[in-house]
């Protein structure tokens, strides 16, 4: 459940994210998940790639400001209230998220949101202690 999350920093500009995923095409690198954070002067572009750390070095390489954090892939009902049942957990065991947003595809009646907290190991634990079972990363697509 736990995976490798690419944070790009993006300046405020017309056609970068065109200019991001077309490298990423290029090097035939699939996006599993993606979420933008912005501010009026930048953004902050977050990643989940088939292959982590080959995206990571090919933005790298093209001069983008890129950096890797441990973030959890955890499975969800796909049904109203699967979500809530998470969250519910999280909030029983004290775990604070620091952000969370959703997965590309699905496994039959789950879906999957990527969630960033300060100790993903303790949040796998829970989630696993709980019935929220993960997938393995080649499941989701990531190699």
């Amino acid at each position: 459940m736990i995976i490798q999350q690419i944070s790009v920093f993006l300046e405020n500009r017309s056609g970068q994210l065109a200019e991001i995923t077309q490298v990423l095409a290029e090097k035939n690198i699939d996006l599993r998940a993606i979420h933008i954070a912005e501010t009026t002067d930048y953004g902050i572009l977050r990643l989940i790639a088939n292959r982590p750390q080959e995206a990571a070095q090919v933005l790298w390489d093209k001069g983008y400001i890129v950096s890797t954090r441990p973030v959890v892939a955890a499975p969800v009902p796909d049904h109203p209230g699967g979500l809530a049942k998470i969250l519910e957990v999280l909030t029983r065991e004290g775990i604070d998220i620091d952000y969370m947003y959703s997965m590309f595809g699905s496994r039959e009646d789950t879906a999957y949101m990527i969630f960033r907290v300060k100790d993903v190991k303790r949040l796998t634990s829970v989630l696993e202690a709980n019935g929220f079972n993960g997938a393995e990363a080649a499941e989701l697509g990531i190699h």
